[in-house]
């Protein structure tokens, strides 16, 4: 009976077209909605972008400097063995760590002099103000990016905050982007001090080794440090945006 049943089971031409037509444009769809989330993810991503550019204006007002984070750190987590998805994220979701200094007051973020105790306790406050605004994205890329804005205060010896943690207890991304993002910050001008030179910046990198940061990492950064700075100075001369970010091809270290 099934046999007969199986012979039986034949489409008209015409009904065979329509199954193929349905085909088609679910296919169709599925494709058009997905072109739309990452559309959406996208625009996401860039209004992020420029709250994080924002936030970053006082000593920043170009962007160029979180866009030098996140490709820094994605040659990092390349020379450091990681896979070419996860530095690429890294690369999307660095520029993002500061992004909580948006709520922080301007009277504190751009004081010229030191903090008082409670404004430093005000400043420090901007990585779970970032961990927050990005942790509300179930988006893979805002979640990596909220990991890395709580975490990249945090020092190896326990000494940084918000959390004080230790060693490896630090996510992975967040002892990258802390490293670039020191070295980074040391060799551009600011506006209370003229660049240091790349070579007084890895003499300071190196004093950190094993306090504020993790020792192999920094490691991995000293010995491929003619090509990261090579990196910083290609983004720079060329003027990279948020657009280079995101769709720049990926290139072996």
């Amino acid at each position: 009976m099934v046999a007969a049943a199986r012979e039986n089971t034949q489409f008209s031409p015409a009904a065979a077209d329509q199954m193929e037509k349905i085909v088609f444009d679910l296919g169709r769809m599925y494709q058009e909605r997905n072109e739309a989330l990452q559309e959406v993810a996208r625009a996401h991503h860039e209004a992020l972008f420029l709250l994080s550019m924002a936030a970053e204006y006082k000593d920043d007002d170009t962007g160029i400097h979180i866009v030098r984070i996140g490709f820094l750190a994605e040659a990092l987590a390349l020379f450091l063995g990681e896979s070419k998805d996860y530095a690429l994220m890294l690369r999307k979701a660095a520029p993002m760590h500061d992004i909580g200094k948006i709520g922080i007051p301007d009277d504190v973020l751009k004081k010229p002099g030191a903090f008082t105790p409670q404004e430093r306790m005000i400043m420090n406050r901007h990585p779970a103000i970032g961990a927050d605004i990005l942790g509300k994205s179930r988006i893979a890329l805002f979640q990596v990016a909220a990991e890395i804005a709580l975490a990249h205060h945090e020092r190896w010896d326990g000494k940084g905050y918000p959390n004080q943690l230790a060693g490896q207890a630090i996510p992975l991304s967040g002892r990258i982007v802390t490293i670039v993002d020191f070295y980074d910050a040391l060799t551009m001008d600011r506006v209370y001090r003229p660049a240091f030179s790349h070579e007084k910046a890895l003499e300071m990198l190196l004093a950190e080794r094993g306090k504020a940061f993790d020792p192999d990492i920094v490691d991995c950064f000293l010995r491929n440090s003619a090509a990261i700075s090579a990196l910083r100075e290609q983004v720079t001369v060329g003027r990279m945006t948020f657009a280079d970010l995101i769709n720049r091809k990926q290139e072996a270290p």
